[in-house]
């Protein structure tokens, strides 16, 4: 089990997500980083967790606005390798980072988000924008429910969503319950993912949303998920650089 800290990025600095209400996000203090710099942040998890990787959500971009490169390169500067959601909805946007993928060696995964697409009709076209080994689907939920304003997208089962994204051709997959991010409540996707792991033995599975120690990584390690994406418990200290060698095996 792999712990990939997060940088939710908003406003050029890092803030605390608080169960997806994007609007009463305000920038982190961490126990950690002395600021919330982007890059501050990043170098933190370096030196203080030995993290190898993150999962960097655009909040902007996600919004609408440009990715902010500036940002993205600060936190490849650290060494880190990062996977970026920056609200793919459209080809432009996936070129777009397709394009910086091949001059940044550290983005090692670029997202298509349930939130940003329209509908199943995007992903094969989407998908094909991309290099086989960065395609990353994050099946965003809210309560458990897709996260989405699609009509089409609300008609189908996470599941079906999933079943969707592998047969567009993404060999990673996130599944994210925004509601149970930064809330201290738990996590809400252990069945899904369970299922998701029998179904799709061959995928890499990361879960997200509401871990608050290694008693929760390890019920996802239990579910088959290959790592966890964690920001709050990694903040305020809970999980340190001795629990994520114990999850990891080093």
């Amino acid at each position: 089990m792999r712990v990939i800290p997060v940088i939710d990025l908003q406003g050029g600095v890092v803030v605390r997500g608080v169960a997806g209400e994007r609007s009463h996000y305000r920038p982190v203090t961490s126990v950690l980083a002395a600021d919330p710099r982007p890059r501050t942040v990043a170098q933190a998890f370096v030196e203080r967790l030995e993290a190898r990787e993150v999962y960097v959500a655009d909040l902007d971009a996600i919004a609408g606005a440009p990715p902010n490169w500036e940002a993205l390169a600060g936190i490849a500067e650290t060494g880190l390798a990062m996977v970026v959601d920056s609200g793919i909805r459209d080809q432009g946007r996936a070129r777009d980072m397709a394009r910086y993928a091949r001059s940044e060696s550290r983005l090692s995964g670029i997202v298509v988000g349930l939130e940003s697409i329209t509908g199943p009709e995007d992903l094969a076209d989407l998908a094909s924008e991309l290099e086989p080994d960065r395609r990353v689907f994050s099946l965003d939920l809210r309560h458990g429910q897709p996260w989405t304003v699609s009509p089409v997208w609300q008609s189908l089962s996470a599941e079906e969503i999933a079943r969707s994204a592998v047969e567009a051709g993404f060999r990673r997959l996130i599944v994210l319950d925004l509601a149970f991010v930064g809330v201290d409540r738990g996590l809400g996707v252990e069945p899904l993912c369970r299922s998701l792991r029998i179904v799709y033995p061959e995928i890499e599975l990361i879960a997200g949303g509401g871990v608050r120690g290694v008693d929760d990584l390890r019920r996802l390690a239990d579910c088959g998920c290959n790592a966890a994406l964690v920001a709050s418990a990694l903040h305020d200290g809970r999980l340190t650089a001795k629990c994520l060698r114990a999850m990891s095996g080093e």
